[in-house]
């Protein structure tokens, strides 16, 4: 059997993934193609969780086990899961993480099953539009903002609205400090 995939992005509106891998295949093994289909580098803490109709987090597939998880928790690692574990119908909804510690994702979705059929190595079928680039580079991204030229706020503009400042309402005795 035969998924399917259909990944895109909420950054870049142009942007389409298609890969069919079989479905005895691994999440790591989705994971490197969705990294080479984007040409993305193996050096981030990826991701997956199913989701439910609603794009609604459930179960994570994690890279490596840690120990962050309790004892109740399912844990499910990529090397050792295999898609048809988790993955069964068209419509069935994934997102992969491939930023962590910015949180950006692409959303995934299958969108056919073929079955009686095997493939030997995943592949990527549709690439349509560049993939994001695979992490922010928030010191580059604050370059162009020139922050000293900024005002927040003009400078006859009064801070506390528009009305003035009334000598006849201010109670100096308020501000008094008494030494001990």
């Amino acid at each position: 059997m035969i998924f399917r995939f259909l990944l895109i992005s909420d950054e870049v509106e142009n942007f389409e993934r298609e890969i069919i891998i079989d479905a005895d295949a691994n999440f790591l093994t989705l994971n490197n193609a969705i990294l080479k289909a984007c040409k993305y580098t193996d050096d981030q803490i990826t991701s997956f969780y199913i989701c439910n109709d609603n794009w609604e987090q459930e179960q994570q597939i994690i890279r490596e086990e840690m120990d962050t998880s309790s004892a109740e928790d399912d844990v499910y690692i990529m090397e050792d899961t295999p898609l048809r574990e988790l993955v069964n119908d068209v419509n069935d909804k994934l997102v992969f993480v491939f930023d962590p510690l910015s949180e950006r994702l692409f959303f995934m979705k299958v969108t056919e099953v073929i079955t009686g059929q095997n493939l030997p190595e995943p592949q990527c079928t549709k690439s349509v539009g560049k993939a994001p680039s695979q992490i922010i580079d928030y010191d580059n991204a604050l370059k162009g903002l020139n922050l000293d030229d900024t005002q927040i706020m003009d400078e006859e503009q009064d801070f506390y609205g528009s009305d003035g400042f009334n000598e006849d309402e201010f109670d100096s005795e308020a501000f008094e400090i008494e030494d001990n």
